[in-house]
């Protein structure tokens, strides 16, 4: 019996656009990159204006809307908000509409964080912003109402890891003590609610114990983006995918800290300013 033709797989060349208010969205960059290597990147850090943690929701929805708007410019097939704030603000809180598909990291981090939970007891960590939206109550009790969600703000922690200071005695104290509150709750899960937080997985998981899961949203949010593009027919096949960095502010300082985030197998990055914000 002959064997049928295969048809061809479906193609589309376009960047996933990804943008953060500053570079803790590169860890969710680079969990795409090991997930889908022929994807090419377009990544806008915000810095010009972040961080969003401690600015008002109404303002961080401008941006993000700004934001996504230029990323749909540059022919973006999917947009990654790589932020929980600008989540928070602008996917879980009154959803804006965009004119192009937007993931954001906070859905995903849950389903995963519900449905592996033991006891039912699950802890978030992540900028004031973020915990004070309340977007992870919401989204816990939506995914799972009998979970209980015990949420802590870790404000000092992005500084930290910009400051490149993730497993030193004085950040071990510190890390023990703001998370001492979800440690009695006694959960068995724990969300890492910010996209820096991935680089304090260590000590995050030293002070925690070896029984509480970690779950990362950016690899969490990667993975759903995975879904996305095989359900759409989005997926791309290039030899090799090159990607942008974008950023609001100073491009040296930029690509500085993005050495930290992106690591060696990326340890050179050409950062361009995208100059006035197309809205």
């Amino acid at each position: 019996m002959p064997i049928e033709p295969r048809q061809p797989t479906p193609t589309d060349q376009r960047p996933i656009g990804v943008f953060d208010s500053g570079v803790g969205g590169l860890t969710v960059a680079r969990a795409l990159m090991d997930l889908l290597p022929d994807e090419r990147i377009v990544y806008f850090g915000d810095t010009a204006r972040g961080p969003y943690g401690p600015r008002d929701l109404r303002q961080v929805r401008e941006y993000t809307a700004q934001i996504v708007a230029w990323l749909a410019a540059q022919d973006a097939k999917l947009v990654v908000a790589a932020c929980n704030t600008a989540t928070a603000a602008t996917l879980e809180t009154n959803p804006l509409q965009f004119d192009v598909p937007v993931v954001g990291v906070i859905a995903a981090a849950v389903d995963t964080a519900v449905r592996s939970t033991r006891n039912g007891r699950v802890g978030v960590i992540g900028t004031q912003g973020t915990i004070m939206s309340g977007a992870y109550e919401r989204a816990v009790a939506a995914a799972a109402p009998d979970v209980k969600l015990f949420s802590q703000a870790c404000p000092r922690f992005v500084q930290l890891v910009e400051a490149g200071r993730t497993t030193d005695a004085d950040v071990l104290v510190e890390v023990a003590d703001q998370l001492a509150p979800l440690a009695a709750a006694g959960v068995d899960t724990l969300i890492l609610g910010c996209t820096h937080y991935p680089l304090m997985t260590g000590v995050l998981s030293y002070v925690m114990g070896p029984d509480v899961l970690l779950v990362s949203s950016a690899e969490e949010t990667a993975r759903r983006v995975f879904g996305r593009l095989v359900d759409g027919g989005l997926l791309a096949h290039v030899a090799s995918a090159e990607h942008r960095f974008v950023a609001s502010g100073d491009p040296g300082v930029f690509a500085g800290l993005a050495t930290r985030f992106l690591g060696p197998r990326l340890s050179v990055v050409d950062v361009e300013h995208p100059g006035k914000l197309a809205t």
